[in-house]
């Protein structure tokens, strides 16, 4: 693990020990606001993304900070997406944790011109750490992985209907049921790709993809073997995080099946 990669550890580490944990399953009156149907925020993301918008600034003067809460407060920040910048998730599924429940955690990405090349997912629960460089491979907590599959007949595919119009989830179960066996998403991309990688599931289908959401997940499933990329089979760029659509998977023959399916 390279100083920097500990570094980022430690840092997010300190964060969910600090400010999330100790609330987790203990949110006080009015600690969690709605921003949005189905999108809540709490204390702690805003705690979260202060405190290491202000490490990462400290770690990299000159370099953005673009963070979810940031963004919801001042759109422009989004602009800094297209240069180099750090991509902060401070508490990634806080519909889980507002209700007292795993999984949540923490994303961070670092960007150059509209690409993620690093990124850090920390499971606080677990005290789990994935991380990766472009070029680099994947790792978790220090340790070289390769993606693998669940190895079912049927492919184990997490689908949201959350996001989905009624046409779309009626092609769900025309088109995927009868191949796939479905199971729900974690509500958690910090859970959802490593699960791609270490054998849960074989096939994730997003319809949003945020970059402080999907960032440092494509990069490090990609690095890990698998394959996330548009239905097109684009890349996933965070720059361009406002086009529906992404797919990842335990490997890119799953992959392939998978889009097949879908675009037929």
């Amino acid at each position: 693990m390279s100083a920097l990669d500990a570094e980022i550890r430690d840092l997010m580490r300190f964060a969910a020990q600090r400010s999330m944990l100790p609330r987790f399953r203990n949110l006080a009156a009015g600690e969690v606001e709605m921003k949005g149907a189905d999108d809540p925020v709490t204390i702690v993301d805003r705690e979260v993304e202060a405190f290491l918008t202000e490490a990462l600034t400290k770690l990299a003067p000159g370099v953005a900070v673009v963070g979810e809460e940031a963004v919801h407060a001042d759109k422009s920040v989004l602009d800094h997406l297209s240069g180099q910048c750090w991509i902060i998730d401070p508490l990634d599924g806080t519909a889980n944790f507002a209700e007292g429940k795993e999984p949540f955690g923490i994303i961070i990405a670092l960007a150059d011109a509209g690409r993620a090349v690093a990124g850090w997912i920390y499971d606080p629960n677990k005290d789990r750490f994935c991380h990766a460089r472009a070029g680099e491979g994947a790792f978790v907590s220090g340790e070289r992985i390769a993606a693998r599959s669940t190895g079912q007949q049927q492919p184990v595919t997490a689908v949201s209907r959350i996001f989905l119009t009624p046409e779309q989830s009626a092609m769900v179960d025309a088109k995927l049921a009868p191949y796939y066996t479905l199971v729900d998403i974690p509500r958690c991309a910090a859970e959802q790709y490593p699960r791609l990688a270490l054998g849960e599931n074989d096939v994730s289908s997003f319809k949003r993809t945020l970059a402080w959401d999907h960032a440092a997940g494509v990069l490090w499933l990609n690095e890990a073997g698998g394959k996330a990329a548009r239905l097109d089979g684009s890349e996933y760029r965070v720059d361009q995080h406002d086009a529906p659509g992404l797919v990842g998977a335990s490997s890119p023959a799953i992959w392939d099946e998978f889009v097949a399916r879908v675009l037929a």
